[in-house]
């Protein structure tokens, strides 16, 4: 059986569900005194939150951060960092023509097969909710990376077989924040979208 950590110097474990009270990440492996911005955190959280556009979940959550554990001061402490982010917009009962039925193009089906049980609202364990925790886990990861001058930039770069150029130093990535799809090349991202 899978967990839910991942890594092996820099864990994550993820917890929480869709539906549940909250959704959270454990980071351990961080290496104390690092400068970490919750500013940073927020930001990319802001980034991925639904209901920002037509194509995305129409759920409406702030994805507010709550660091618990594992900063003081700003710096990493170099114990475990906890962080939560509380669910305020689950509407269970949005579900209820699903308890019976399998989701097409979700993982409801292969969670209950898997584990012998599922939670259909909104798929528990199984949403695109639970990425959240692994943003905000990410971005200190990044804020760690950046004090070695390494930056990592992310876009949408194919949707089915409409793609854009491989080669990203051809790509103007200050384009990225220019659609909603986020993807460098506006032209296409239109086609993408539609």
């Amino acid at each position: 059986m899978a967990g839910n950590s991942f890594g092996k110097i820099f864990t994550i474990s993820t917890f929480g569900e869709s539906h549940g009270k909250a959704i959270g990440v454990v980071l351990d492996g961080c290496p104390a005194g690092i400068e970490i911005s919750i500013e940073k955190i927020q930001t990319a959280l802001n980034r991925r939150k639904p209901g920002q556009s037509e194509i995305s979940s129409p759920r409406k959550e702030r994805d507010q951060i709550q660091i618990l554990s594992g900063l003081f001061e700003s710096k990493t402490t170099g114990t475990p960092i906890s962080m939560m982010i509380e669910n305020e917009d689950a509407q269970s009962s949005d579900y209820s023509d699903v308890e019976k039925n399998f989701r097409p193009s979700h993982a409801d089906f292969t969670y209950q097969n898997k584990y012998g049980i599922r939670d259909h609202r909104g798929g528990g364990r199984s949403s695109a909710r639970e990425t959240a925790a692994r943003v905000a886990a990410g971005s200190i990861a990044m804020q760690f990376l950046e004090q070695y001058s390494i930056k990592i930039t992310a876009y949408v770069s194919a949707v089915g077989n409409i793609s854009i150029s491989p080669d990203y130093k051809k790509l103007n990535l200050e384009l990225i924040e220019s659609n909603i799809l986020r993807c460098p090349d506006p032209e296409k991202a239109k086609e993408m979208i539609k």
